[in-house]
């Protein structure tokens, strides 16, 4: 059996106050992260926040494209398309909550 691997667009946003998955941003999802946009640290914190939010390890989360862009594309081993975007969504979902 072939192991799931789905690609995801994302509209990061750097220097938030907390990390959290905001919602949809027409076909990409927004996230904010609190690291900023400085040697990589904003991409390490979006990678640590989608495999904690989709409850993936680490390793299962790469980013593909969009290394000093708002813009990105992460490829994310183990949920097809589906799966990630209920997860998803139910984290938007709570953060509005708070």
């Amino acid at each position: 059996m072939e192991a799931v691997s789905t690609r995801v667009r994302l509209r990061v946003s750097p220097g938030a106050r907390s990390a959290h998955v905001v919602g949809r941003h027409g076909e990409a999802w927004k996230v904010r992260v609190a690291a900023p946009a400085e040697g990589g640290r904003a991409n390490e914190a979006v990678v640590r926040l989608l495999a904690e939010t989709l409850s993936l390890p680490r390793e299962a989360v790469t980013l593909v494209s969009g290394h000093g862009a708002r813009d990105k594309i992460v490829q994310l081993a183990g949920l097809d398309s589906t799966q990630i975007a209920q997860r998803l969504s139910s984290a938007a979902g709570k953060e509005r909550r708070s």
